[in-house]
């Protein structure tokens, strides 16, 4: 199959090649047509004689030609290749920041111009990921740091035999809630590495996405009745192609957020309606709201705009949602305000429509 010419390639760096050779053999030639003229005009010259300086000749030509084009190696094809291995030493040895400079001075881009580019793409790719690593890291590390506190210091004091019966209750509920945060924490920083790394391949299939959207919810329903909530729910008989598992942790994510950050006495509504040949689902919530900084952060992994709440949570449900959503080719947006609730929308495609 013929490769495709990248069109960021301005000029032909093999046309410059060839000028050069021909350049060179110009001046071989024309050498050798001054000592062919000289040989002729003496005509005492012997035959065997002129033998032999034509097969030096031929080893002359042969020595400048290799000089020249050593010289030309080292100089214009050796030297790009030259910067590049240093670089690459450099990034290999976690040295992220390098960057290769351009050898044209006219802003013209040929073959080698080109591949510079796409060295320095890679090495700011890997700066990127490079730091996104160690941010994770440095969450997880937190995030577990926390409970695993918690835990030593009840433990610690449960080793007092004078506690009160009814503290030392309160002080093993206080451990077995740290310990459901770490399973919680470690159960989604797998799926979301599965998801990231393609290692969960949806299975699509058609099924009632009403009902699923009416079992996620009755899932809370002792939740939001702790809590005094109101539920309502307006779902249209609509059926989808997806992966359900894949779509029942999104509406589950979607469905505990609303919860936790409504107020008692608050209300939560769950709509699923048919627009413009799609299933909308929309999850609102009378709850604090977010301002817009936290919008623009909220699929991060490890962000909670709303720290009040971080004994709840994770920040990795919403991070989970996000990558569900995009492996699924839907889509999810939010539009919230402080202190006025928030709303969820979630596009997809209708089982049976292109």
């Amino acid at each position: 199959m013929k490769q495709k010419k990248d069109e960021r390639i301005t000029v032909n760096r093999h046309f410059k090649d060839s000028i050069v050779i021909f350049c060179a053999l110009v001046v071989v030639n024309g050498l050798h047509s001054a000592i062919m003229t000289t040989i002729q005009d003496n005509a005492n010259i012997s035959i065997q004689f002129l033998i032999n300086a034509m097969i030096g000749w031929l080893v002359f030509s042969a020595l400048v030609l290799t000089v020249l084009f050593d010289l030309y190696r080292h100089y214009y094809l050796d030297r790009p290749m030259r910067r590049m291995s240093v670089a690459a030493k450099k990034v290999a040895a976690g040295d992220f920041a390098v960057r290769i400079a351009p050898l044209r001075k006219d802003g013209k881009k040929d073959v080698v111009e080109v591949m510079f580019d796409d060295f320095n793409t890679m090495a700011e790719e890997l700066a990127g990921t490079e730091m996104l690593k160690n941010d994770f890291i440095a969450d997880v590390s937190h995030e577990i740091k926390t409970p695993l506190a918690i835990i030593q210091n009840y433990v610690a004091v449960l080793q007092t035999e004078s506690i009160p019966a009814e503290e030392r209750k309160e002080y093993i509920q206080s451990i077995m809630e740290a310990t459901r945060r770490l399973s919680a924490l470690t159960s989604n920083i797998l799926k979301l590495n599965k998801l990231e790394h393609q290692q969960i391949i949806p299975q699509a299939a058609p099924y009632d996405l009403s009902e699923q959207l009416r079992r996620c919810a009755l899932a809370f329903e002792e939740l939001w009745e702790r809590k005094n909530i109101t539920c309502n729910a307006d779902l249209d008989e609509l059926t989808v192609c997806y992966d359900a598992d894949m779509l029942e942790m999104v509406w589950n994510n979607l469905i505990s957020n609303a919860v936790k950050f409504t107020a008692p006495g608050g209300s939560i509504t769950i709509t699923l309606k048919k627009m413009l040949g799609f299933a909308v689902v929309r999850i609102s919530d009378s709850g604090c709201g977010m301002d817009e900084k936290t919008r623009t952060h909220i699929f991060e992994k490890f962000y909670q705009g709303d720290t009040s709440h971080t004994q709840e949570g994770n920040g990795l449900g919403l991070a989970l949602v996000k990558k569900a959503i995009d492996i699924s080719d839907a889509k999810i947006s939010v539009i919230s305000k402080a202190g006025e609730g928030s709303t969820f929308t979630v596009r997809l495609k209708i089982a049976g429509n292109p």
